[in-house]
């Protein structure tokens, strides 16, 4: 049984959403050590993908969780758009 909850608590939307943030910071990290326009690039797909796991676990019940989510995005463009800022 105890397998079972944790794979219901690995699908929890905002779980999912905490992850995608997670790779979402990694992919920037490697854009900004990195600028590369394929690591750019990715990390811009990976922030789509971020935002629609974050839209996704909105009106989750573990609340606390999908706004640490929004918070770590919102850090996440903020980084990101710094290196566009620094393409130009």
């Amino acid at each position: 049984m105890n397998s079972h909850d944790s794979s219901l608590q690995s699908n929890n939307p905002a779980n999912s959403a905490l992850d995608s943030v997670e790779k979402l910071h990694r992919s920037v990290s490697s854009a900004l050590s990195h600028p590369t326009d394929q690591m750019i690039e990715q990390a811009q797909n990976s922030l789509a993908h971020t935002e629609q796991a974050v839209r996704q676990a909105r009106g989750n019940a573990n609340k606390q969780a999908v706004e640490l989510a929004e918070e770590m995005l919102g850090e996440e463009k903020e980084r990101l758009s710094k290196l566009h800022s620094n393409q130009r």
